[in-house]
């Protein structure tokens, strides 16, 4: 999700009525029908049903018709709407952090380590090459131009002066303070790898720290 999308639904949850009913419905073990979401936070029924279809407009919800009896058929009944927590994952940081990206790359590279020949650091950053191959090729063909935009989804922040990347964050910035030669070494591999799976020749990766910066810049080199 984009940062706009993931501000709105978060942003959905300031409003306290909202808030308490999103959190009655995620305590309960399964979905959660109007009369008992507006029941159990006080609510008039009408407005336990607005607020309940604003939070699945904004995908902090999810909502299902089931007839509660069980029965089917002429005289069954209509089937209730129900509410459940929406199976998608939501945070927001400002700036942006990845580090459910650098922990997957870290959990990939020990499982290398453990089943091959090639020592810890060097299989992380091998498992972090792969893992920006994998994001530059689901947008290739690309140019300078697009290696900065996909960059920017990941959260680095890049700024293009001349035929320099510079990357004004670092998505993996509280590891990369204290893991710092772990961390920034896999960095590198990553964005190299985002620049061979979008088919940017010439184009390195290299660790050039400085205040302020991520530890990384990218450089078209002839």
């Amino acid at each position: 999700m984009d940062l706009g999308t993931q501000a709105t639904g978060v942003a959905a949850l300031a409003d306290p009525t909202r808030r308490a009913l999103y959190e009655y419905v995620v305590s309960r073990p399964g979905p959660v029908g109007r009369e008992e979401a507006a029941s159990a936070v006080g609510l008039a029924q009408h407005t336990a049903n607005f607020h309940l279809d604003r939070l699945v407009e904004a995908g902090l919800l999810e909502a299902e018709f089931r007839r509660l009896t069980g029965r089917t058929g002429p005289g069954a009944g209509r089937p209730s709407k129900l509410y459940r927590r929406a199976d998608r994952e939501w945070a927001v940081s400002l700036p942006e952090r990845s580090y459910d990206l650098v922990g997957a790359i870290l959990a990939s590279g020990i499982e290398q380590a453990r089943s091959g020949p090639a020592p810890l650091e060097e299989a992380i950053d091998e498992a972090a090459a792969a893992a920006g191959r994998s994001i530059g090729e689901a947008a290739a063909p690309g140019d300078l131009t697009r290696f900065t935009e996909v960059l920017a989804g990941q959260g680095y922040e890049p700024r293009l002066e001349d035929d320099t990347v510079l990357l004004a964050n670092c998505p993996f910035d509280a590891l990369a303070r204290t893991h710092t030669a772990l961390v920034c070494g896999l960095n590198r591999a990553f964005v190299q790898g985002v620049a061979d799976g979008l088919g940017c020749d010439g184009l390195h990766a290299q660790l050039e720290p400085e205040p302020g910066h991520c530890c990384v810049k990218a450089r078209r080199e002839p």
